[in-house]
């Protein structure tokens, strides 16, 4: 790096610092609003910067059975998206759906959707086990798709996936909220880039979630239909891992998982962890279902990115120190250590994804990125001891 290199990359850093320290912490989240990972916006139209966009894509939703699909939706549609058909099998979800969105088309049937030769995106939070085949079928209608996390449950969904997208050339992308939701990421994202801390070592990501039972169907308790636990929530920190260690193979070194705690759900899996070496870092993931009533979020969900001269921790949803909302980041390299606030950052996943369905590209995430991700998430779930404890 030279020195212009050098002085210009500093700038950024300081730019960003002090723009980011600069803003406003956004007011607490009703308790109804943080009890679940969701997501929403306002629900207009609007580009990063929260202006109206003209739409630029026409897209549908196949399958809503978790919440996700709303996040998903919204971030499209920031992206110059416009939603104009849905179906689900399930007349709850669909009234529900057709409630937050009445001004959008209730297809008849999945092969409605398909058929229409004017949608060129397909958008689904179905049961687990049932993403894949939908994407299989809207990428062989000749339609780009994105799936809720985790985007695939088995090694051979993904192969055959793999296939039909190679033989297709469709966009099959998976939203991993965590990193693409989550504005304080997505900063940190920009930081490590520039060189903020130096060349990443390691990511450590922890994933716990709050387990609220008389919520939840009966397909979360059943790992055949969920994936399990590393396949579901550990999706989003394989994407992390990969993303800022720079990763494009790596190995699991070990992994397990349990249910240590819910044996009334005999096919539940309440905890896991990993350890991954990557040719670009290493990594540890956790996650759980052990969120406990007294916080106020779903989730102290944490990132650490290691770096060779400094290190960033991100607390994506609750400051356990008292400030408000979340997208705290916290940034310490050889001078000092900063607090970012985060809570207006742009979230750049819809626009680019709407831009790779027009030009077909891959700005959004890389193919193979998607499935290198989903490929560790499997493996170290089929690999995984399972732990026993004396309870």
């Amino acid at each position: 790096m030279n020195e212009s290199q050098a002085a210009n990359r500093r700038q950024f850093i300081k730019g960003s610092i002090a723009t980011a320290a600069g803003l406003v912490a956004l007011p607490t989240l009703a308790s109804e609003t943080i009890s679940a990972p969701i997501n929403l916006s306002s629900g207009s139209p609007g580009d990063r910067l929260g202006k109206p966009v003209a739409s630029r894509i026409r897209f549908a939703v196949i399958g809503m059975n978790h919440g996700h699909i709303y996040s998903q939706v919204e971030a499209v549609t920031r992206g110059g998206g416009e939603l104009v058909s849905f179906y689900a099998k399930e007349a709850d979800l669909a009234a529900a759906f057709a409630k937050r969105y009445p001004q959008v088309k209730q297809a008849k049937s999945e092969t409605e959707i398909l058929d229409d030769k004017s949608i060129q995106l397909v958008l689904s939070s179905a049961i687990p086990n049932e993403r894949a085949p939908i994407g299989i079928r809207v990428m062989r209608a000749g339609k780009d798709y994105m799936a809720d996390k985790p985007g695939i449950t088995t090694l051979e969904q993904l192969a055959e996936v793999r296939r039909v997208q190679k033989e297709t050339k469709r966009i099959y992308s998976i939203m991993y909220s965590e990193r693409f939701e989550n504005r304080a990421t997505v900063k940190a994202g920009e930081l490590v880039k520039a060189g903020a801390i130096g060349s990443v070592i390691q990511t450590i990501g922890l994933g716990p979630h709050r387990m609220t039972p008389k919520f939840r169907p009966d397909w979360f308790f059943d790992r055949e239909r969920f994936g399990g636990i590393i396949c579901d929530i550990g999706s989003h920190q394989f994407d992390q891992f990969l993303f800022f260690t720079g990763s494009k193979k790596a190995d699991i070194v070990a992994s397990q998982v349990g249910n240590v705690h819910y044996q009334q759900y005999p096919k539940f899996e309440d905890f896991g962890d990993v350890m991954l070496r990557g040719d670009g870092g290493m990594g540890y993931i956790r996650v759980d279902w052990f969120t406990p009533d007294g916080l106020k979020s779903w989730g102290d969900g944490r990132l650490t990115i290691l770096g060779t001269e400094g290190f960033i921790e991100i607390r994506k949803n609750v400051d356990p120190g008292g400030r408000e909302g979340g997208n705290h980041l916290f940034i310490t390299d050889q001078k000092e250590t900063r607090y970012l606030d985060c809570s207006k950052e742009p979230l750049p996943y819809g626009e680019q994804l709407v831009d790779d369905i027009l030009n077909r590209t891959e700005t959004a995430m890389s193919q193979e990125h998607c499935f290198l991700a989903t490929e560790l998430a499997l493996k170290a779930q089929k690999q995984a001891q399972t732990i026993h404890l004396n309870k």
